[in-house]
């Protein structure tokens, strides 16, 4: 039975009128994430979904308390710098008994309007997965331009998982960021969007980027030595990393994240966001460079 969205949004408001919690685990790696859960576990509710999971790497603050306070499930992980990271490694060795699994990180707060969308959709039961839209936040306000956020983070389990990367700790990020999930199957979108927004601070959304940088240049220099993973990667990585080692894919991208996609429709804040993306393939192309230069001395 396919239930409509007056219908979906009852079951929100009225959860004890819904017979079922939707066959759903939501799992959520963290890591000194006290300042962005309580939000996220309040946006997702009690009543909702059959499980709601704490992926824990080692958490120094309150993370875990904050957790057994909302009585959620914490599962601890300690990364042995090689595959598999945290999602793959939950998938395997922790398999959810739900149907579905949607991966949803600290910093990102379901809307009513996705929730009320999501539990439409899984009642249709004709996708095994769903790439999901995302609302940016930053500098305390959510963006009206810039490129579109999309992740495929809700599947059926055992409909695949994250693409494999062969990584000899090339940082310190026990996290799948960049891989994407290799699904078997007819994939749909849900167009409700799920809010992204990161109260640590600028410091640590530099920081974090410069990580990415470095791991971004990794992955590029073993990727293309090895022809069958390029085979493997979305068109959008194959643009990406067409232009990766020329000097004009940070510009290109602030061009196209501020001008064309509408970006300077945030003003002051809109400039901002798209210079620091701008400066983030800046880094990625700046790493290349240097590895390169190191590998001709």
């Amino acid at each position: 039975m396919v239930i409509s969205a007056s219908e979906a949004t009852e079951v929100l408001k009225h959860p004890s009128n819904y017979k079922m919690l939707l066959d759903l685990t939501i799992a959520i790696p963290v890591k000194n994430e006290e300042v962005n859960l309580p939000g996220c576990l309040d946006s997702i509710g009690k009543d909702f979904v059959k499980k709601v999971v704490i992926i824990d790497s080692g958490s120094t603050d309150n993370t875990k308390t904050i957790a057994k306070q909302y009585n959620v499930e914490i599962v601890d992980f300690e990364w042995d710098g090689k595959f598999p990271k945290k999602r793959n490694w939950y998938l395997r060795n922790h398999t959810p008994v739900t149907k579905w699994v949607l991966f949803l990180d600290a910093d990102e707060y379901l809307t009513p309007e996705f929730k009320s969308e999501l539990v439409s959709v899984l009642k249709k039961d004709d996708k095994v997965g769903y790439w999901l839209n995302y609302t940016i936040y930053f500098l305390g306000q959510k963006l009206k331009g810039g490129y579109p956020l999309k992740k495929l983070a809700l599947f059926q389990v055992n409909a695949g998982e994250y693409e494999k990367i062969d990584e000899d700790r090339w940082s310190n990020l026990d996290m799948e960021i960049h891989e994407h999930p290799i699904i078997t199957g007819p994939l749909g979108v849900i167009n409700a969007k799920i809010d992204h927004r990161d109260f640590r601070g600028l410091a640590h959304y530099i920081e974090k980027h410069n990580e990415y940088a470095f791991w971004e240049a990794e992955r590029f220099t073993k990727t293309i030595a090895d022809h069958s993973k390029l085979e493997m990667l979305t068109w959008k990585q194959r643009l990406k990393y067409r232009l990766i080692k020329s000097v004009f894919l940070g510009p290109a991208y602030f061009f196209g994240s501020f001008i064309l996609l509408g970006g300077f429709r945030d003003g002051a804040r809109g400039f901002v966001f798209a210079i620091l993306k701008m400066s983030y393939f800046t880094q990625i192309y700046c790493k290349l460079r240097e590895s390169d230069s190191v590998v001709k001395l």
